[in-house]
């Protein structure tokens, strides 16, 4: 019974290494990872299903254990599974990013928009001197905001970067597209809609 159960952990770890070696290359590439029908009968059930067959099709210890040869319960495919292994990897970009901009210096470049929900998010993009003397632009996170007035946006740029432990007194600097630079103001932005 132990040697069964070390072999299903081995199978288990080798499952979830190939979901996330799927996951990193369409991260990488800016990818899609979810088709219209990834139902087992569709002839194109997602980049993420597709790739993770392409990977079985040419790697036979990875065949033996994912989609059709794993258990109905540890596929490790699922959207929720999917979202998990894309926060996990967001958070070691933004560790990184973190880590390359130290102690230095830095902006942001705020941009708000609707999504297709028309739920309201905005962009973080920091600016920064990198060791080498080199200016770096970094896409940092997408934040839900419940609305685009000055003091909710300030309050989810203050968030954000608290959040990620970016001392805001080395914040030399905000750029913000029309609208935003408009709300963050105070000013009558009646002329942009």
């Amino acid at each position: 019974m132990e040697r069964q159960t070390s072999e299903e952990v081995k199978k288990n770890i080798l499952r979830v290494k190939s979901s996330i070696q799927v996951g990193r290359l369409l991260a990488l590439q800016g990818h899609a990872f979810r088709g219209h029908d990834e139902s087992i009968e569709s002839t194109n059930r997602g980049n993420f299903i597709e790739h993770l067959q392409f990977l079985a099709d040419n790697n036979e210890e990875i065949d033996s254990v994912v989609l059709d040869n794993a258990p109905p319960n540890a596929k490790y495919i699922s959207p929720e599974i999917q979202k998990q292994i894309l926060h996990v990897l967001a958070e070691k970009v933004r560790t990184h990013i973190f880590e390359e901009v130290g102690d230095s210096k830095f902006s942001i470049i705020v941009d708000e928009a609707s999504d297709e929900s028309n739920h309201e998010q905005m962009a973080i993009v920091l600016r920064f001197i990198d060791a080498k003397g080199l200016i770096q632009e970094r896409f940092f996170d997408i934040v839900h905001v419940e609305d685009t007035t000055s003091k909710t946006l300030y309050s989810a740029i203050r968030s954000a970067l608290s959040f990620y432990k970016f001392p805001i007194q080395n914040l030399r600097g905000q750029g913000y597209d029309g609208l935003v630079a408009c709300m963050v103001s105070g000013m009558d932005c009646r002329h942009y809609f």
